[in-house]
């Protein structure tokens, strides 16, 4: 699947003004590809679109709205003609929030997260099956919408629903290309962005930076991977692999909801994280 970064490749990235989103529109000019990008900050897409040089194209836009997205699809196929990368990636995070309070700042996280990234499937999918050629969709998912933290549960919804409908999406794809048109689901962990508590610092010694997830994101997808999860300074793959491994025994062993926070279960979850890591 190397050809989908090759030279003269198209890539349209939404959320590509700052974070991930600019870091692999870098990242993906230097391989010679050309891009689209959408974001609601103009001005930085701007910026980035004139450090980038070369065959891009910027939009201004809200992925909560079907409508931008479509705006953005014909964009991208009238000044391109086809669609080898669609990057899914816009969001917002948001202040500690509860499961029954600041119903405003659910929508919009929602609305931002999840549906953005639905009109970005329902906008292009269609014209990616119909084109010529293998492309790929990549949507930007969450660790949180895996292992399910508590204390953002707006966010962890949002992007526990972005896996689960980027599974279905891969699925339904197999099935209807043959694996032509193929769906990924990235997964950062901590990573210094504009979402991070003091984007303008510096960046903390145990986060990655974009162009961290960028790289694993390009290689990964290259490799044809579907799950692309990323570690981080401080958090290893095995660790990792060891905390999914834990939460997905909340269900099977009828244990607390979130139980590795819950107090009667911490000494059990770290025997097991030490155990899983020897």
């Amino acid at each position: 699947m190397s050809g989908l970064f090759g030279n003269g490749a198209v890539a349209v990235i939404t959320g590509g003004a700052s974070g991930i989103g600019a870091a692999a529109a870098r990242l993906l000019a230097r391989r010679g590809m050309k891009l689209v990008l959408m974001d609601r900050d103009a001005d930085r897409l701007r910026e980035l679109e004139n450090a980038i040089g070369g065959d891009v194209r910027v939009m201004s836009g809200d992925v909560a709205q079907l409508a931008d997205l479509e705006r953005l699809r014909d964009l991208a196929f009238d000044a391109f003609g086809r669609v080898d990368l669609l990057m899914n990636n816009a969001a917002v995070g948001g202040e500690r929030d509860t499961a029954w309070g600041g119903i405003d700042a659910w929508r919009h996280i929602l609305d931002v997260n999840l549906w953005g990234v639905i009109n970005g499937v329902q906008a292009f999918t269609p014209a990616m099956i119909a084109q010529e050629g293998p492309s790929a969709i990549i949507n930007t998912g969450s660790k949180q919408g895996i292992t399910n933290p508590p204390g953002h549960p707006a966010y962890a919804v949002s992007k526990s629903g972005v896996k689960t409908m980027t599974e279905q999406l891969a699925h339904a794809l197999r099935a209807e290309t043959g694996d032509r048109v193929t769906a990924h689901l990235l997964i950062p962990g901590w990573t210094f962005t504009g979402m991070s508590p003091d984007p303008a610092g510096p960046k903390p010694d145990g986060a990655w930076s974009g162009e961290q997830v960028a790289q694993l994101m390009i290689d990964r997808v290259g490799a044809g991977d579907f799950y692309i999860l990323c570690p981080d300074n401080q958090v290893s793959p095995e660790i990792d692999a060891a905390r999914i491994r834990w939460a997905a025994g909340d269900l099977t062993d009828n244990r607390p909801a979130l139980s590795r926070w819950h107090p009667d279960w911490t000494e059990k979850f770290n025997a097991f994280l030490a155990e899983q890591n020897n």
